[in-house]
């Protein structure tokens, strides 16, 4: 059975400073690039926020924020539908970020991250600042994908805000992806994407399956950190589940989520 696959959990990148791949001096890399390859992989769409290492360059960390931002409409904007792209906000400059969620939300992007707070400086997903962007978030109906970390801040987070769409990024090592199993019954809004570590532990997606269902479990890879095909791999050949559950995770889901 062949399998249409939506990556939900992706970096692009048209300038090199926002290419974040560990390796990537050892082969060419650009846009061009990363079309070719999720091509060759069976990729139809990629969704996902530009990363940016560092501060450099910048008065502030909004100056950032807002570049890589208009970046992935950049990416949007030259791959077409291929692309589905992310933005960033940031808790430290609140008003600026609703803004910003009002501008996304009249170019019809209703996807915000995968957020990492690291990478901008700032940390507290319980924190009063981002509940504030959080709900006007819901409000606008977008789609909140983070970076796990901070479980007791997750758990807060998930339980004061169950009217906002959340994906989480990494199942996580047992212990983690035990938290994860636990946000999903606190909230019918809680997704988990396969992108990061995780789905490497043989029996982990049959244990999420069984645990909460199969229709907020999503593909991705987390590129260019990580290589694509490990992932796409990784459900394709894994015997414990079905055909159809495998064409859930793949694109189904991301498909019903996103509206397309």
């Amino acid at each position: 059975m062949k399998f249409e696959i939506i990556d939900f959990h992706t970096h692009p990148f048209l300038e090199d400073k926002n290419n974040i791949c560990a390796h990537r001096e050892f082969f060419d890399m650009s846009g061009e690039y990363t079309k070719s390859m999720f091509d060759g992989l069976g990729v139809t769409k990629i969704c996902g926020s530009v990363i940016e290492i560092g501060n450099e360059g910048y008065e502030n960390t909004w100056e950032k924020v807002k570049s890589n931002n208009n970046e992935a409409l950049r990416f949007k904007e030259k791959y077409k539908d291929f692309y589905v792209p992310g933005f960033h906000i940031h808790p430290d400059y609140v008003q600026e970020s609703i803004d910003e969620i009002h501008r996304m939300s009249k170019l019809g992007v209703n996807l915000i991250g995968e957020l990492v707070p690291y990478m901008d400086g700032w940390r507290g997903y319980a924190r009063e600042d981002f509940s504030v962007l959080l709900d006007e978030a819901g409000k606008k109906n977008m789609i909140v994908s983070f970076h796990s970390m901070d479980e007791d801040e997750m758990d807060k987070m998930v339980s004061e805000h169950k009217d906002v769409v959340f994906v989480a990024a990494h199942p996580g090592e047992y212990g983690e992806f035990m938290r994860h199993i636990e946000r999903m019954k606190m909230s019918e809004n809680y997704y988990l994407d396969l992108s990061g570590y995780g789905l490497f532990r043989h029996g982990m997606l049959r244990r999420a399956i069984d645990s909460f269902g199969i229709d907020r479990i999503l593909f991705g890879s987390d590129y260019p950190t990580c290589n694509p095909a490990m992932y796409i791999g990784g459900v394709l050949l894994d015997e414990l589940i079905t055909d159809n559950e495998k064409e859930k995770i793949f694109s189904l889901n991301a498909k019903k989520l996103l509206k397309l």
